[in-house]
């Protein structure tokens, strides 16, 4: 449903699907480790359309996984439907890198795209990703 949204839905939208995961997944234990999950990539456009379909791909339609670069880094620690080590085979990747070139400051004066910056979150964490 989000894939139509414009991009300020888009983020309330993620807003949405983090009460409405709280409330569907209290207590509940997280992926077993070494799962595969599918990230469909011709969507994704920018930071929050990408954290609607990892949301989507862990955590099935509507899903959760993070908001932000700091909410997707707070995920990965576990307790929001899955924990490292996993993979992501993510489909269409090479549409999604082409759309996420924007530069993204590093921290030191240097720059990286966002399409890496995510790449390095998440593999800094345990996660394998698999670009297809």
């Amino acid at each position: 449903m989000w894939h139509t949204l414009v991009p300020e839905d888009r983020h309330a939208w993620l807003s949405v699907a983090l009460w409405s995961r709280v409330y569907r997944h209290r207590g509940k234990p997280d992926a077993p480790a070494g799962r595969t999950f599918t990230l469909e990539g011709r969507q994704v456009v920018d930071e929050d359309s990408f954290c609607c379909a990892l949301g989507e791909a862990v955590n099935g339609p509507g899903g959760y996984f993070g908001w932000n670069l700091s909410a997707l880094d707070d995920c990965l620690r576990g307790g929001w439907g899955a924990a490292p080590p996993f993979t992501v085979d993510w489909q269409h990747a090479a549409e999604a890198r082409a759309r996420l070139a924007e530069p993204v400051p590093t921290g030191e004066g240097e720059t990286t795209t966002l399409f890496d910056l995510l790449l390095e979150i998440l593999e800094e964490h345990g996660v394998q990703v698999i670009l297809r």
